[in-house]
């Protein structure tokens, strides 16, 4: 086991603490597996009670996946993008349907991939220094991990307008849309660990009761004042369409929101919002198993690859899309990323 990851019991706790706080804990393949093997051995075993996972270092829980990697490998021609996926999509279900409370202390910096390993949890512990993102347009990506799943089934439009534009949420925020459970203020987090280490939780409400002793109010979210915005600028299926809206818009949210649009991959903005209206109806293992299609064929596109060029290799943070505009992309391009892979390449899942 990876020393990236540090899985262990504690009392009727299984503990995982991610390990690399130098990459803010991004997540590589080993501790996918890792991970994935930890939850595998805890899942009949009746000393564990529930699991508590955390990040090491103060700035991130988890940061995204080995995103270098699967440019690099994608570039080759090689496999390792697309084992990263499948495994990853797996961890994602594992967490999704785990029979036991998975407890996610999402305090620092909780993007893409660190979403994928805590929003599918039964309980999100939001902190003061809770950063929460899926910011995958701007690199010529879509908000995966179960992104096309949870986004869609927050209020209103909120998730088309988190996976459009990257919109970068902070405790209340996170509360307020649901993401995340509870909130405990970063400072009591070690309290807050400490005692569920140490509690029987044997009984149905053990958790809850902890959980609620060590929360506070982490002040009133900015998405009280903009959800009649958000909701509005981002009915519909059309992107264009909404960034006409916004565009027509005179108000500053609006002025500022069409600006972060502008700088996105045209394709990706298509792809995410056709994956987030086509995974709202879906159950979890068919949107996974899209979400596998999808990140394969970005990898046969060009985005991805000049927006990890530009924001990760050269950080010039000067994308060149192609197309260039929403009007250039061709809706038939964006319909065949759906299209099922060879049988092979399809996502499997644990214990099936």
């Amino acid at each position: 086991m990876t020393d990236e990851i540090i899985a262990r019991k504690v009392g009727q706790v299984g503990r995982i603490t991610l390990n690399r706080p130098k990459a803010l804990n991004a997540l590589s393949m080993g501790m996918v597996h890792a991970m994935t093997e930890a939850l595998v051995a805890w899942k009949d075993d009746d000393t564990v009670k529930a699991v508590v996972v955390d990040g090491e270092g103060e700035k991130g829980f988890c940061a995204g996946g080995d995103i270098r990697m699967l440019h690099d490998s994608g570039k080759a021609g090689g496999e390792d993008a697309w084992r990263f996926w499948h495994d990853e999509y797996q961890l994602n279900t594992l967490i999704k349907l785990y029979p036991k409370p998975y407890v996610a202390l999402i305090d620092g910096i909780t993007m893409g991939g660190g979403v994928g390993i805590s929003v599918h949890g039964s309980h999100r512990v939001a902190g003061d220094r809770t950063m929460l993102a899926m910011p995958e347009t701007g690199i010529g990506f879509f908000p995966d991990v179960g992104g096309t799943y949870f986004l869609p089934r927050l209020s209103g439009e909120t998730g088309m307008w988190m996976g459009l534009t990257g919109a970068r949420l902070k405790a209340p925020d996170a509360l307020a849309t649901g993401i995340a459970t509870h909130y405990t203020p970063s400072d009591d987090l070690p309290g807050l660990i400490a005692a569920l280490e140490q509690a029987d939780l044997s009984g149905e409400d053990d958790l809850e009761v902890i959980l609620e002793e060590f929360s506070g109010d982490p002040g009133d979210s900015d998405l009280a004042l903009t959800n009649g915005l958000i909701d509005a600028a981002f009915a519909g299926d059309d992107v264009a369409a909404m960034v006409a809206r916004i565009e027509g818009a005179g108000d500053p949210w609006s002025q500022k929101q069409a600006k972060i649009l502008a700088t996105k991959s045209p394709t990706a903005l298509k792809l995410t919002c056709a994956a987030l209206r086509s995974g709202a109806d879906k159950d979890f293992k068919d949107v996974m198993a899209q979400e596998l299609r999808l990140s394969v064929r970005c990898l046969e596109g060009t985005d991805f690859y000049e927006g990890v060029r530009a924001v990760i290799i050269d950080k010039d943070n000067a994308p060149n899309w192609s197309p260039a505009t929403l009007d250039a992309v061709d809706d038939a391009a964006i319909a065949a990323y759906f299209e099922p892979l060879p049988a092979d390449k399809e996502l499997s899942f644990i214990g099936d």
